[in-house]
């Protein structure tokens, strides 16, 4: 099983977005059938199969395993990946063109997420090392300070890049998100 499955395809998200069948899906986080599935869900095994196949021909689920049950074959399946993402691609851009060069808009900011989300989705997770580093903090800075502020940290990321920009070594991308903290929600 995957950790995380990239969705480009708007078929599929159409599969999974149905609420019966992200129920199916979790249920299938563990190698089941669908008689167990339909027993857990209190629906019928027919019902079921009908979501698993739907699941199985969009590549969502996979049919790990066949077991004889009093002569017929049942076939047991588990989920393809523990998380979906859904790419932001599949709805495309709504409204005007981001302005070029405006790092200081969401815009922008969404666009460097969706980037890093695709990114991070394509690499083999099959890899026995994917070394990687999440770094988060808050920080204020009060508004007539924002240009000074963007101003150091670029000059910061400058010399990291011209420290460790030589041809050797690991390639690593490095994204720098800032954005206005929300509210704390418990």
């Amino acid at each position: 099983m995957r950790d995380v499955l990239y969705l480009e395809q708007i078929e599929q998200a159409e599969v999974l977005l149905k609420p019966q069948r992200v129920e199916v899906l979790r249920q299938l986080a563990e190698p089941r059938t669908c008689t167990e599935v339909a027993t857990r869900l209190g629906q019928t095994p027919q019902r079921v199969y009908y979501h698993v196949r739907q699941l199985v021909a969009a590549g969502l689920v996979e049919q790990v395993q066949t077991r004889r049950v009093r002569g017929i074959s049942e076939g047991i399946y588990q989920a393809a990946a523990r998380s979906y993402w859904l790419s932001p691609r599949l709805v495309g851009r709504v409204g005007g063109l981001r302005r070029a060069g405006d790092e200081l808009s969401l815009g922008h900011l969404l666009d460097l997420m969706e980037e890093v989300q695709a990114d991070v989705a394509a690499l083999d997770r099959s890899a026995p090392e994917l070394p990687s580093i999440g770094v988060s903090g808050e920080i204020r800075v009060p508004a007539e300070r924002r240009q000074e502020f963007l101003h150091d940290l670029r000059s910061t990321l400058q010399d990291l890049f011209t420290r460790y920009g030589g041809a050797e070594g690991d390639a690593f991308k490095l994204a720098v998100a800032c954005y206005p903290k929300g509210d704390d929600h418990d």
